[in-house]
């Protein structure tokens, strides 16, 4: 099949990989897309492992206000350079993971960071619901060892969903940028504000307000 320069560009745009690397993809899948871009996407991922040992103490640190300043979310993301940390690609990509992060509320960065203690109480609750269920015991632990790793994608922000592109997981679109940027990237850490937070709220009663009212 002819590799086409409008094919090229479109893959090129789709993913932002080199023109060279978007026609020797192209070659390599017969002209198919989507498959394509599925091949960059693993290819980037091999690039980006490679560079993840390197120093990333440069960056920035960005906000995002959500609802009139109802949610308000801090994110560092760190890079290797300050010329990259300067770039609107690279402060784009921390914007977008503070956006993840007010829509998401996460609780941990990774799973590395989930306490064990956390983890073992997860794996008990979740063991006495399966029981509770009726489920057999002998499938029980294969259970829960999947709903431990439902856990993880739903409080660990790296291993959520995309907001924007529910297909690949938050540390998926790190490493596209690692490959596509050529610098190592960390998101470091984050802090998240609802207004009322953590502040007990009063319940009104409102029929014994109403008979109050009455008897008065």
């Amino acid at each position: 099949m002819e590799i086409t320069a409008g094919m090229v560009k479109e893959l090129r745009e789709r993913t932002g990989a080199g023109m060279m690397d978007c026609k020797k993809v192209l070659v390599e899948t017969c002209g198919d897309i989507e498959k394509s871009i599925d091949e960059l996407r693993t290819k980037g991922l091999a690039k980006a492992a490679k560079k993840a040992g390197r120093v990333a103490s440069e960056g920035v640190v960005v906000s995002y206000i959500h609802g009139k300043g109802r949610i308000g979310v801090l994110v560092e993301v760190n890079c290797e350079t300050d010329f990259v940390g300067n770039t609107d690609e690279f402060r784009q990509l921390a914007y977008d993971i503070a956006m993840q992060v007010a829509a998401t509320n996460p609780v941990y960065l990774s799973r590395d960071q989930v306490p064990g203690a956390d983890i073992e109480r997860e794996r008990e609750v979740l063991k006495a619901q399966a029981l509770e269920e009726g489920k057999p015991e002998k499938i029980i632990d294969k259970m829960v060892d999947g709903r431990i790793e439902k856990f993880y994608k739903e409080n660990c922000l790296l291993e959520q969903p995309f907001i924007k592109d529910p297909d690949k997981t938050v540390q998926q679109l790190v490493h596209e940028h690692v490959a596509k940027i050529g610098e190592n990237i960390t998101v470091r850490r984050f802090s998240r504000y609802e207004v009322g937070e953590g502040i007990e709220k009063k319940e009104s009663d409102f029929a014994a307000e109403v008979m109050s009212q009455i008897k008065a």
